[in-house]
């Protein structure tokens, strides 16, 4: 046992970031209940952030916040807020105001150009997590801040998580979660694509939405437009 009353250690979570599109409180709360409706073992009293970015228009924080909350969705944080006073209203309200980090690579960048310093190089992931054995249901697989291969099967109620990319060479079931830090080039690849759940940096299909002609093929995922799409494994 310590001798000190606490230790602080950093860690990594996988949150699910909700980017709000528009601040019309209703039709967010219909929007977010269908979400849940759709995958209420996954969303369900979920942790979120929520992404104002996109919101220009005057906003309500307090009823926005409590919309949002009124699904069972805990708010965790808000990301991408620029307005000087609803930033105010988000810090008062006691929720700390998050940079992804693809922002945060943007801005030293920017604050380098201003400087006239030379930018700094940013190193990309280049780990692999290597799983050879099968990964049983109820098992949770987590690659932080690196790729994720897996040469046998993933059973119906495992998880994999990785920052990174994902490789399933195997019978790919259970839950498939990549770029969990919030990349959005990160890519899902397979050879037999029959998962529970699929997500990209929080984009996600549910096995129904899995298109019918890539059910059970190889398959490789990425996100387009802000939407996760399917194209055959050559």
């Amino acid at each position: 046992m310590s001798n000190t009353p606490i230790e602080l250690k950093g860690s990594s979570f996988t949150l699910s970031v909700v980017h709000l599109h528009q601040a019309e409180s209703e039709v967010i709360r219909r929007a977010l209940e269908d979400k849940i409706a759709q995958a209420p073992a996954f969303l369900k009293h979920a942790p979120v952030v929520l992404n104002v970015s996109d919101l220009d228009a005057p906003v309500d924080w307090p009823l926005l916040h409590q919309i949002v909350t009124s699904t069972g969705l805990r708010v965790i944080g808000v990301s991408g807020c620029k307005d000087p006073e609803l930033k105010a209203e988000i810090d008062a309200m006691g929720l700390p105001l998050l940079t992804e980090g693809r922002d945060k690579v943007a801005r030293a960048a920017s604050e380098a150009a201003d400087s006239g310093e030379p930018p700094h190089n940013v190193t990309p992931i280049t780990k692999t997590r290597l799983i050879d054995a099968p990964v049983r249901s109820g098992q949770r697989i987590y690659a932080p801040q690196c790729d994720l291969i897996v040469t046998n099967h993933v059973s119906a109620g495992a998880e994999l998580i990785a920052d990174g990319n994902i490789h399933v060479y195997g019978m790919m079931r259970g839950r498939v979660l990549a770029g969990a830090s919030g990349d959005r080039e990160a890519q899902i690849f397979c050879t037999h694509l029959t998962a529970e759940l699929v997500s990209i940096a929080g984009v996600y299909w549910l096995s129904d939405n899995i298109p019918a002609e890539f059910y059970g093929k190889a398959a490789r995922l990425q996100l387009a437009d802000n939407a996760l799409t399917v194209q055959p494994l050559n």
